[in-house]
């Protein structure tokens, strides 16, 4: 794991992958399963890993974190950023922040709620759970106004604000004031797009921010890769027919549920065995995985 301090630049160097965290049969963090999805993300160029919604980290257990923690760092190499998740209850994520002082992750990102939370509470705890930590934290903005561009200054300017995930899903991208709100207090190459491929172009092209963060990358990280570098090189048509190489499982992604489906398609792709799904979700049923085994295949076949 890199273990410098962040550096911005670090955004536009790689596709921030979100990984799924595989489990073995009787539902532990399995360190031999996850190092192959770590090995074939970096093999593919990949040097960011994030991990929180896909890989479960609302629901993971306070006695498992460490651990976690621990394998990650060991199963990264010396130039790959890993970014772990806290929260996104305020109790556990100061629990789990006391856990990450004994480790060298440049940064951490608060997972997003909407229960039992209002905005200037929200920024109260971010700006608490950055100082225990002693560093400042990633900001998922999940929600539109989930919290205002002058709370998020504020946070700004006190130095609480790593970098934004930005993944506030509209029917049409281009069109989102909240976004060029947050980019009128915040610098923005220090957001990146947090909704794959898909609204990618748009944000990094037409908003200016600096990278994006996928999931669908772990089945295809040369791909990704390859996306983010037209984009940055100005090549929108290529770009653009990456972006529609990913879209049948996005659309499986959108249709039954963006974690379960990433968490089988890992295992289809015969990356990783991913293993089970931690409850609170609920397991696909056998028809779906079939259609997800069958979209990993065709985007396998046409990888050229």
């Amino acid at each position: 794991m890199l273990t410098t301090p962040f550096d911005p630049a670090h955004l536009s160097e790689s596709v921030f992958a979100v990984p799924p965290l595989a489990r073995n049969e009787v539902g532990q963090v399995c360190a031999v399963e996850n190092q192959k999805i770590i090995q074939f993300l970096e093999a593919g160029g990949v040097r960011s890993l994030l991990y929180g919604g896909n890989a479960v980290f609302y629901h993971m257990k306070p006695s498992e974190y460490a651990a976690t923690l621990r394998l990650l760092a060991d199963a990264s190499s010396d130039q790959t950023t890993v970014v772990p998740s806290i929260g996104p209850s305020y109790g556990l994520a100061a629990d789990q922040v006391e856990m990450l002082r004994g480790f060298d992750f440049p940064t951490a990102m608060l997972l997003p709620s909407r229960d039992v939370v209002d905005p200037q509470g929200i920024a109260s705890g971010i700006r608490r759970l950055a100082e225990r930590l002693g560093k400042p934290l990633v900001v998922y903005l999940k929600f539109d106004r989930w919290l205002e561009p002058s709370l998020i200054e504020a946070l700004h300017r006190d130095g609480a604000i790593s970098w934004i995930k930005y993944a506030v899903v509209l029917d049409d991208p281009s069109q989102d004031d909240y976004l060029r709100e947050v980019l009128d207090v915040f610098p923005s190459e220090r957001v990146v797009s947090g909704i794959g491929e898909q609204p990618a172009i748009v944000h990094l092209r037409d908003f200016g921010v600096e990278g994006f963060t996928s999931g669908c990358v772990c089945v295809a990280p040369e791909r990704s890769m390859a996306m983010l570098r037209a984009i940055q090189d100005g090549d929108f048509d290529t770009a653009e027919s990456i972006r529609q190489w990913f879209q049948p499982l996005e659309d499986l992604r959108n249709h039954y549920s963006p974690i379960r489906v990433l968490h089988h398609a890992v295992q289809e792709a015969d990356i990783a065995t991913t293993g089970p799904i931690l409850p609170m979700l609920s397991d696909l049923d056998e028809e779906v995985v079939g259609q997800i085994r069958n979209v990993v295949q065709s985007m396998r076949s046409h990888q050229a």
